[in-house]
């Protein structure tokens, strides 16, 4: 299947950003660690509980039906944007600790997902952490108050997207379970199902 992207090209190794017009849901990450680059697929590590829980969601489940799979991982990722669901990041640039990112990095980076989302135009951003979402306002948006989001829905719009925040589900997000983590997924499907009544 053909891969969907955007038309940014990087000058060192990353995951291409898979995204197209039309698309209902971008899962947005903070950054690919390198085992994903390396392996070119999102959330690419065995211990990353995306995938799982994804699959263990409702959220997942007209994509499960399309592609006749019980289960998705993450070589599924690139047939997502003909089901509706792409994938990017806040930062492109790779590293195995999002906590390494500095400001300077969401400076550099935020503002073009800013121009992602705008040209796009998804129905729902939903972003993998409050990591990824507060730094996405604060440098994107150029907006205060980022570090009051909570999970959930948001209220920014970037070009008329909706903003939905679900925990991280990198094992590191002790305060989580897995179960934990496809409720959030839950949540979302419902989310956007009410947002589909009400448009």
């Amino acid at each position: 299947m053909a891969r969907a992207q955007a038309e940014e090209r990087y000058d060192f190794a990353t995951l291409p950003d898979l995204l197209r017009p039309g698309l209902r849901l971008v899962l947005v990450g903070i950054n690919p660690s390198l085992l994903s680059v390396e392996q070119g697929h999102y959330f690419a590590r065995k211990t990353n509980r995306f995938w799982p829980a994804f699959t263990r969601s409702r959220l997942s489940a007209p994509a499960r039906a399309a592609l006749g799979l019980e289960t998705l991982g993450p070589e599924q990722d690139v047939s997502l944007p003909a089901c509706g669901m792409g994938f990017t990041d806040v930062v492109k640039r790779p590293g195995n600790e999002a906590s390494a990112l500095k400001p300077a990095d969401f400076q550099e980076w935020a503002p073009l997902l800013v121009r992602r989302l705008e040209r796009y135009r998804p129905l729902v951003a939903c972003f993998q952490g409050l990591m990824a979402y507060r730094p996405f306002v604060q440098y994107g948006l150029g907006q205060g108050g980022a570090r009051e989001a909570r999970l959930g829905p948001q209220s920014p719009r970037p070009g008329g997207t909706h903003l939905f925040v679900v925990p991280n589900p990198s094992p590191a997000n002790a305060h989580f379970t897995p179960a934990d983590q496809a409720a959030w997924y839950d949540r979302l499907a419902d989310y956007m199902a009410g947002l589909r009544e009400a448009g």
